[in-house]
């Protein structure tokens, strides 16, 4: 993040999914902007939408009119005015400068770290993304750039995350179902649910606790941001590689056709029950729909057409 991107139409959506999220759960929420010195380019210049109002205030109306207000008055666009606003409730924010050096990434990532002790939630906003094999940890511009590594420790200390990635020029179904896959590796039982707009993907990565919130986030989004934001959830096993429509996997058919099958893995069940289901399902699938969601599915044999 640059404070020279601050208002532009990426911020609308960003500010707005946030809200969003924060309508639903209640979490407490801490922002890391990962705030690199501004550049002078062009990025982030697309303000017109705030003078468009018959077309975007429908999908925030507070937001966007605080928006149009403060891009109006303000001498300078930087993100300590959103900062001082109050129009993100129950969320702090963390705005140091983010270096390229590996021990002074350290030692920022070490008070990030500190800085989340209270928050439910951490929302992770490098300029471009997630690492690229271009720029290792510590490289020049890798400030740029959100590592796995920092991910897995803040996935570990407890914190739900929600994360910023700009579309590289990639098929956007197959990069996005992708980098879900990475997601659910590096942040081990999260539910989670992808978030794109025109040029961001963001990355929702719920705490097992949390998991009950993921499909009242997505509703909740697809509600208010339909034709802005897009929702995605993961449509295969990590752990098995299958196609997107369900197949019952070679070990599975030396089974009874008549035992119960799971929908996602192939996971065959002993005897003609479900007996297990639940734990199978906690253990294996949680991150791609609450359990109590897809039992209901599963017993009425609509979880492959709800999916």
């Amino acid at each position: 993040m640059k404070n020279q991107y601050f208002g532009d139409v990426n911020d609308y959506r960003k500010y707005g999914l946030l809200r969003a999220i924060h309508a639903v759960t209640g979490m407490k929420t801490l922002v890391a902007w990962m705030l690199t010195p501004d550049d002078g380019g062009s990025d982030g210049n697309i303000t017109d939408y705030l003078e468009k109002s018959g077309q975007w205030i429908k999908y925030d109306p507070a937001l966007y009119l605080w928006l149009q207000y403060t891009l109006k008055t303000s001498n300078e666009r930087r993100v300590s005015l959103i900062e001082q606003s109050g129009i993100l409730r129950n969320t702090s924010y963390f705005s140091d400068i983010i270096p390229d050096e590996r021990n002074a990434r350290q030692y920022w990532l070490n008070n990030l770290c500190a800085a989340t002790e209270d928050s439910d939630l951490v929302f992770l906003d490098p300029d471009n993304g997630l690492e690229v094999k271009s720029k290792p940890y510590g490289s020049k511009d890798s400030s740029k750039y959100l590592y796995w590594q920092e991910v897995s420790l803040l996935w570990k200390s407890g914190k739900s995350l929600l994360m910023y990635q700009h579309f590289p020029r990639k098929k956007r179904d197959e990069y996005i179902q992708s980098m879900l896959a990475s997601l659910t590796a590096h942040a081990k039982g999260a539910a989670v649910e992808a978030f794109s707009t025109p040029h961001v993907l963001f990355l929702l990565a719920l705490q097992p606790s949390q998991a009950h919130y993921r499909q009242m986030i997505a509703d909740y989004v697809e509600n208010h941001w339909e034709g802005q934001i897009k929702t995605w959830k993961l449509n295969y096993c990590p752990e098995v590689t299958t196609t997107k429509q369900f197949s019952i996997p070679p070990q599975a058919k030396t089974v009874q056709t008549s035992g119960k099958i799971c929908p996602e893995c192939g996971h065959a069940f002993k005897g003609k029950s479900w007996e297990g289901i639940d734990a199978h399902w906690r253990a294996k699938h949680e991150h791609i729909m609450p359990y109590r969601e897809a039992w209901e599915l599963i017993k009425s044999g609509n979880y492959n057409l709800q999916r």
